[in-house]
C-alpha cells in the first residue's frame, strides 16, 4: 500500500494569517501552484488560493499588500494524514474538487500532495471529480 507520505512534497512554501496577499500571491507564482496552505507555526489555519485572492481583492480593486491572508482564505481546509492511502487521498480530493491537499501528522503540516503527484501514481483525477487509477495486472509492475 502507498501511502501520501511516499509522494508528497515536504518542502513546502506556507503563508501565515497576517501575510499580505501579494505575498500569497509571490508564493503561488514561484511554487507554480494555485494554492497556498495558511498556517500559524506548523498548524494548517486555513488555505488561500488564486480565486480568492482575485474575489476578494483584485474584483473590489482593493491594494493587494493591505488584505491579509485571514481576510480572503477557506478555514474549512479539507487535510489528509501522512499515513493515508494514495488512493483514497484521490477520492478526498475528487470528492472535494480541490487541486492540493496539506498533509498533517498530530496536527502539524509535514507535507503536501498535489494532482499531479497523483499522476505520477497512475491515478488521475477527472473533471467530474472520479479519481480514475490505472489498474495493473498482477505481476506486471
Amino acid at each position: 500500500m502507498r501511502t501520501v507520505s511516499d509522494i508528497m512534497t515536504r518542502n513546502i512554501q506556507v503563508c501565515t494569517p497576517h501575510d499580505s496577499l501579494t505575498r500569497a500571491a509571490q508564493i503561488m507564482r514561484d511554487v507554480d501552484c494555485g494554492s497556498v496552505p495558511v498556517c500559524e507555526g506548523k498548524k494548517v489555519v486555513g488555505i488561500i488560493t488564486d480565486r480568492d485572492i482575485v474575489l476578494n481583492c483584485v474584483a473590489d480593486g482593493k491594494d493587494s499588500n493591505k488584505v491579509h491572508c485571514h481576510d480572503a482564505m477557506t478555514t474549512d481546509v479539507i487535510t489528509c494524514d501522512s499515513n493515508t492511502d494514495v488512493h483514497e487521498c484521490a477520492r478526498i480530493m475528487a470528492q472535494h474538487q480541490i487541486r492540493r491537499i496539506p498533509i498533517v501528522e498530530n496536527g502539524e503540516i509535514c507535507g503536501i500532495v498535489a494532482i499531479g503527484d497523483l499522476a505520477k501514481e497512475n491515478i488521475y483525477i477527472n473533471e467530474a471529480g472520479e479519481a480514475l487509477s490505472e489498474i495493473s495486472e498482477p505481476g506486471h509492475h
